[in-house]
């Protein structure tokens, strides 16, 4: 089969069964396609749906309309070379759950003025070295030390941990990268393993906030630059790559890999995505490679 639908739920709401499985195949055949056996990934969570066919530039958005009842993702792909060599992910709201400068802005007591702007950067409505820029300028004179408190309960996403650890396992070179700091993705990169980090510094003079960021500062094509260095140094094509983010400034590196994933992305960032994981969690970048679940890394 030359071409593979995969269906991912939400491990925490596991939802896919034998009705769903069939109502995708349906859906495929009411295309003109040619569906093949199931292949289960993960019991009620992921299935594969091998298929053959002129496929339609449009067919992944055909499917979601017409299975929007399902609490499913669904994503389509070649068959083949879908395990990739690389990883590189956004880390706020992608491997952690929320978004770090908001975070310390919120235990400086002035979440109010800076989540606005970061919500509109994230969309694409604002510059984002700009952005950025007056967001670090209203941290100036706060403690450094809220650092502290947001290493400590800083969450990470479900399903991080087993994509970084299964992908490095088989030899894949694994990268965080973030327009946040490096305060922050450096025990992140440690915590789950990741090869390398790249972020901003957050600088910080007699123990506080100065209110400024290094330069030169890694801005909306950071990632995407990011990429073309990492494939370079591997000696692989960007079609060997996974990338994985939610916001407007994630949008080149995903729209260049093999497959770049709006994970729970903005609505500009989920429209313009090939892949897109709405439901599931970050495990779904291991099924969307064909890894089975009895398969992750522990």
């Amino acid at each position: 089969m030359q071409y593979v639908l995969t269906l991912t739920a939400n491990p925490a709401a596991p939802s896919l069964n034998a009705a769903a499985v069939a109502e995708a195949e349906e859906a495929l055949r009411s295309n003109g396609l040619s569906v093949g056996t199931a292949d289960w990934l993960s019991s009620e969570i992921a299935v594969d749906l091998p298929f053959d066919g002129t496929l339609a530039e449009d067919l992944a958005d055909t499917l979601r309309s017409a299975l929007s009842n399902l609490s499913a993702d669904i994503n389509i792909q070649p068959s083949a070379g879908r395990r990739k060599r690389l990883l590189i992910a956004d880390m706020d709201s992608t491997i952690i759950t929320s978004e770090s400068l908001d975070d310390l802005a919120t235990y400086a007591g002035i979440g109010d003025k800076i989540a606005p702007i970061t919500a509109r950067a994230m969309r694409g409505e604002l510059d984002f070295e700009e952005a950025l820029k007056e967001r670090v300028a209203m941290l100036a004179g706060h403690p450094s030390s809220l650092l502290d408190r947001l290493l400590a309960e800083v969450e990470v996403t479900p399903g991080a941990q087993a994509l970084v650890a299964t992908m490095r396992r088989d030899g894949a070179y694994t990268a965080l990268v973030s327009g946040g700091f490096t305060s922050l993705t450096g025990p992140v990169r440690e915590r789950l393993g990741f090869h390398t980090d790249r972020a901003n510094t957050l600088n910080v003079t007699d123990n506080c906030f100065s209110g400024t960021v290094g330069e030169p500062i890694l801005g909306r094509d950071a990632k995407l630059v990011a990429l073309n260095d990492f494939c370079a140094e591997l000696g692989i094509d960007p079609a060997n790559a996974v990338t994985v983010g939610d916001g407007a400034n994630d949008l080149a590196m995903l729209q260049a890999a093999g497959v770049g994933v709006a994970f729970r992305g903005k609505p500009a960032v989920r429209e313009a995505a090939t892949f897109r994981i709405d439901h599931g969690d970050l495990s779904g970048l291991l099924y969307l490679q064909g890894y089975k679940q009895s398969e992750f890394a522990d």
